[in-house]
């Protein structure tokens, strides 16, 4: 009977040890880019404006943290409307048949301080690939008033679209295959 109630306090007293931290996007402060060459001579930007990221970590630094998004992709956004429209249609994202892209970390490595390398698996246009990018952990704050911990991070790197069967029709230098990506984000302890 003892050792089942140390067992149980050890148990208890270690939970707190083990707990994931939670981190939701706050979407009023947080934005995903990206960006392509048109014709070889212009950048052409766009951004989506639905998508949702989850952090979960055990660690302050943010070094084991497993990033969690999904895009809505009807919201593809290039103050263009007729370019939108072609860009949902099945010339590119064919967003009636793939209406969402997720990613999903499995490795973060420390590059230096605050800087890190994200892998994991991004599903674009019913392919799944491994991809890279760059991390940088911005820092935490704790609001003195309401004591909600923000941390803010930035996502960049590049993507191959011809990895994810996207505008097939329109090669470069039309459009470039490189894709640019930068997210900028703030998420809120839950």
């Amino acid at each position: 009977m003892k050792k089942i109630i140390l067992f149980l306090t050890i148990v208890l007293l270690s939970a707190p040890l083990f707990a994931q931290t939670i981190w939701k996007v706050d979407p009023n402060h947080s934005k995903l880019n990206f960006s392509t060459i048109h014709l070889g001579i212009s950048e052409v930007e766009g951004l989506f404006n639905k998508f949702d990221v989850t952090i979960e970590t055990n660690e302050e630094d943010f070094s084991d943290a497993v990033f969690t998004l999904s895009v809505d992709m009807a919201t593809i956004d290039t103050e263009i409307e007729m370019r939108d429209n072609h860009l949902k249609s099945p010339d590119f994202f064919d967003v009636e048949n793939y209406p969402v892209m997720t990613f999903k970390s499995n490795s973060i490595q420390q590059v230096e301080k605050n800087k890190y390398l994200l892998s994991g698996d991004l599903t674009l246009h019913g392919i799944t690939k491994p991809v890279k990018m760059d991390l940088w952990y911005r820092g935490t704050i704790e609001d003195a008033k309401t004591k909600v911990s923000t941390s803010g991070f930035q996502l960049t790197g590049t993507l191959n679209r011809s990895d994810f069967n996207i505008g097939p029709g329109f090669p470069e230098p039309l459009i470039s295959d490189e894709v640019k990506i930068k997210a900028d984000g703030e998420f809120i302890k839950q």
